[in-house]
């Protein structure tokens, strides 16, 4: 029995095999980095979104798909509920689409709009006062 050259085989059968794992690693990367951009997308989407809402309803879902498509993702849903703007973003992966949901509107802690008096900037360190909000 002859078995030279089997090792030759073997190998190439393991770096077959390596190859496979690599690409399915690289495939399972990537829909992970996109379902990351997507999510990155819808919040930034809802912020763009209710920024421009004193504008119209119109010009916020406008101005969201912008904000959504810059970020390499599809907007799919722009719902506008009094003062907060709903997105439902998507992407799609080597496995199938992806999407995130995301609300932007004005904050809803009372006790934080008591204890500034309305200056949001205060409790959020962007002014330089003499000290933090107390509650």
């Amino acid at each position: 029995m002859n078995d030279r050259g089997s090792a030759t085989v073997s190998g190439i059968a393991m770096v077959a095999v390596l190859l496979v794992l690599v690409g399915a690693g690289i495939q399972f990367g990537s829909a992970v980095i996109t379902r990351h951009r997507v999510t990155g997308a819808a919040d930034l989407a809802a912020l763009a979104g209710a920024v421009h809402l004193i504008d119209g309803e119109q010009s916020a879902c406008d101005q969201a798909r912008r904000v959504a498509e810059r970020n390499r993702a599809r907007l799919d849903e722009c719902q506008v509920s009094g003062w907060d703007v709903l997105i439902r973003a998507s992407a799609d992966t080597p496995f199938g689409p992806v999407s995130a949901r995301s609300k932007a509107g004005p904050a809803e802690d009372q006790d934080v709009w008591g204890t500034t008096s309305g200056r949001l900037p205060t409790v959020s360190g962007l002014t330089s006062g003499s000290g933090h909000a107390e509650r």
